[in-house]
């Protein structure tokens, strides 16, 4: 396998305000599909094996602008489970929990479709996307594998991926429409590349819009 491409979705509307998004399916903004779109040039070059995708729409959607073909909808993509806070934005939690962190202290209890997530749980869940990723490694080659999915997620996923604890995942900062790279040096596993991501100035020079898309 070449690297591991991490690929956060484009800007939805709760992404802009800060609200925490986890099963609610949002579409991208105006301002995400073109974050999605100018990922092309980003990745262009690469040769991608195999494309993992969370189920969310907004994922699938960036998966799509990005030019990734026929990506596999992968259920642990989806983002961390915020339970009681999904919606909620982390300056109102803080009103009531001033010292409040989701990486160390988890959400409060939501209903039974989705009562949250510890940062334990969604370290099993991105453990076993490493899995699936080493497995499928050996028909891939050389090539890259993708993931597209979400902020907190693919930050656990890279805290385990680097051998640290979930919680590990408050070092790594990923914006809306960027890439971020997995490999390794000497053998050992190391990020490549962080938020790598087009000036909005420079979306339509690298990519123009076609008619059908304006």
């Amino acid at each position: 396998m070449g690297e591991l491409i991490l690929i956060r979705h484009g800007e939805t509307e709760w992404s802009r305000n800060g609200r925490h998004t986890s099963h609610t399916d949002l579409p991208l903004t105006d301002l995400g599909e073109r974050q999605a779109r100018a990922l092309v040039p980003l990745i262009a070059g690469r040769k991608i094996g195999l494309t993992l995708v969370s189920p969310a729409l907004r994922a699938r959607r960036t998966a799509e602008l990005a030019g990734l073909d026929s990506p596999r909808v992968t259920p642990d993509l989806r983002e961390w489970d915020y339970g009681g806070y999904e919606g909620v934005t982390t300056v109102e939690i803080h009103r009531t929990r001033p010292s409040w962190n989701l990486w160390t202290d988890g959400v409060t209890p939501g209903p039974e479709a989705h009562p949250g997530e510890t940062p334990a749980e969604v370290g099993k869940r991105a453990d076993r996307v490493l899995t699936e990723v080493r497995t499928a490694a050996e028909q891939v080659g050389d090539a890259d594998i993708a993931l597209v999915a979400h902020s907190h997620f693919l930050r656990v996923l890279t805290a385990r991926y680097l051998g640290l604890a979930p919680a590990g995942g408050a070092m790594f900062q990923l914006v809306t429409g960027a890439v971020s790279r997995l490999g390794t040096e000497h053998g050992q596993p190391v990020i490549t590349a962080l938020n790598l991501a087009l000036p909005e100035s420079l979306f339509h020079a690298a990519v123009p819009e076609s008619p059908e898309q304006t």
